[in-house]
C-alpha cells in the first residue's frame, strides 16, 4: 500500500471563550488531515493547536503539514513507526500536527484490517465517564457553572486555577459548598503557581476533599516537583512537564508525581501515548487521557487509545462539551450525559462533514 496524496484543512471550530491560566480561546485551532492510499482507503486526523501551551499555532501546524504531506507521499502507511520516525527525522518537536498524521495512519491501518481501532490496538469496551473542566471566572461564577453541571449528572468537575492564589483557594471553597461532598473535584493550575503558592494553595485546600491536583507549576520547575509532591496533602499530576516517554520515566524515576497526563497533542499521536502508558504501567503510575480542543473526531481517537490502555483510569474527554458552537462530524463518539463510547465501524469511525470542509481553506499534496 502506498501514500498518494493528502489533504489538510484549515479546520477552526468557533466556540465561546475559554480562560485558563495561560490565555483565552475564541476558537478551537485545529487542522484535519486526510491521508488517501491506492487501496481505496484514506485515514483521518485532527489536531488542535494550543500555543500557550505546545507552543503551536494553526499555522504552523499548516505549514508543517504540508512538509509532511510530501515526506510522506508514495510511502507505505502501514508502516507507522517508520513513518512517523520520517517526520522525526525531518523535524523534532511539533508535537501537535505530527499527532494529526499518526492518527490519520492509525486510522487507515484499522480500516485495513477491518477493525475499529480500539480493537486493532487491542483493546475492548469499559465504561468511561469524562469529567467537566470549568474555565476560570469569579468563585461565584464558578460555582453557578458547577452547580449547573452537577444539575445535568456530571460527576466529576476539573477546576481551572492558576491566577491569584488566595482567590483560587476561594474558588475551589466556593465550589465544594456549592456541589457538596460527592462530587469529584480535580484541579489544574496549568503551570500558574510558583512553589511557595503551590504548597500553600494545597496544604490549604486539604479539607476539600481534592483527587489530584495537575501541573501546579512551570514546567521549568521540574526539578523542584518531587519537593512538591513529597509535601503536598493533594495527589500531583504532570501534564506539561510529561510530553514523552522519556518526561513520563524522568518524573517517575524523580518521584515527580503521582499521575500523569496523556495528550496527543504532547506525545505526538497514539504511537507516543503508547510509550508514555507503558513506562507508566510498568511503575503502576496511572494515567489520565486528556485534550485540548479538538472536535469529535480527534476525541474519538483518544477514546480509542484508552479502551486499549488498561492503566488509563482517569478521563478529560469534555472538549467539544466546553463552548464549540458547530459540531463538524459525521460518526465518532457519542455522550449519554457524561459517559462516552466509540461505534462498531472500522478505524476510528469518525469523519468531518463536507458541508463543513467546504468553508474551510484547504490544500492536496
Amino acid at each position: 500500500m502506498k501514500i498518494t496524496h493528502t489533504e489538510i484543512y484549515r479546520f477552526s471550530i468557533p466556540m465561546e471563550p475559554f480562560v485558563i491560566a495561560t490565555g483565552t480561546m475564541h476558537f478551537a485551532q485545529n487542522v484535519l488531515i486526510r491521508i488517501y492510499t491506492d487501496a481505496g482507503i484514506h485515514g483521518v486526523g485532527e489536531c488542535s493547536a494550543f500555543p500557550m501551551i505546545v507552543g503551536e499555532t494553526q499555522e504552523t501546524c499548516l505549514a508543517m503539514a504540508k512538509d509532511f504531506a510530501q515526506i510522506l507521499k508514495d510511502k507505505n502507511p502501514l508502516e507507522i513507526p517508520e513513518r512517523m520516525q520520517d517526520l522525526l527525522a525531518y523535524a523534532d518537536h511539533n508535537a501537535t500536527i505530527k499527532s494529526a498524521f499518526d492518527m490519520a495512519l492509525f486510522d487507515i491501518a484499522a480500516k485495513n484490517a477491518k477493525l475499529p481501532l480500539y480493537k486493532f490496538l487491542g483493546g475492548h469496551k469499559r465504561t468511561i465517564e469524562t469529567d467537566m473542566t470549568i474555565g476560570i471566572d469569579t468563585p461565584e461564577g464558578m460555582s453557578q457553572t458547577a452547580l449547573k453541571y452537577q444539575k445535568n449528572g456530571c460527576r466529576i468537575i476539573k477546576i481551572k486555577l492558576g491566577k491569584k492564589v488566595h482567590e483560587d483557594i476561594e474558588r475551589v471553597k466556593q465550589i465544594r459548598a456549592a456541589v457538596g461532598d460527592e462530587m469529584i473535584l480535580r484541579l489544574d493550575a496549568n503551570q500558574g503557581w510558583s512553589f511557595d503558592d503551590a504548597l500553600f494553595a494545597l496544604g490549604e485546600l486539604e479539607s476539600q476533599n481534592i483527587e489530584f491536583c495537575e501541573q501546579p507549576m512551570r514546567t521549568w520547575f521540574d526539578d523542584q516537583l518531587p519537593e512538591l509532591a513529597l509535601n503536598s496533602p493533594i495527589k500531583i499530576m504532570a501534564d506539561e512537564s510529561c510530553y514523552n516517554h522519556h518526561d513520563a520515566r524522568k518524573l517517575i524515576n524523580s518521584k515527580a508525581c503521582e499521575y500523569l497526563n496523556i495528550k496527543f497533542a504532547k506525545s505526538g499521536g497514539i504511537l507516543g501515548a503508547q510509550k508514555i502508558h507503558e513506562e507508566a504501567l510498568q511503575h503502576g503510575v496511572k494515567c489520565m487521557i486528556g485534550s485540548m480542543l479538538e472536535s469529535r473526531i480527534a476525541l474519538s481517537a483518544n477514546l480509542h487509545f484508552a479502551l486499549a490502555s488498561p492503566n488509563v483510569v482517569f478521563f478529560d474527554l469534555d472538549t467539544c462539551l466546553l463552548g464549540h458552537l458547530v459540531d463538524p462530524v459525521v460518526g465518532g463518539l457519542t455522550y449519554d450525559g457524561y459517559f462516552l463510547d466509540v461505534p462498531e465501524t472500522i478505524g476510528i469511525g469518525a469523519d468531518a462533514d463536507e458541508e463543513f470542509l467546504k468553508t474551510c481553506e484547504s490544500w492536496v499534496l
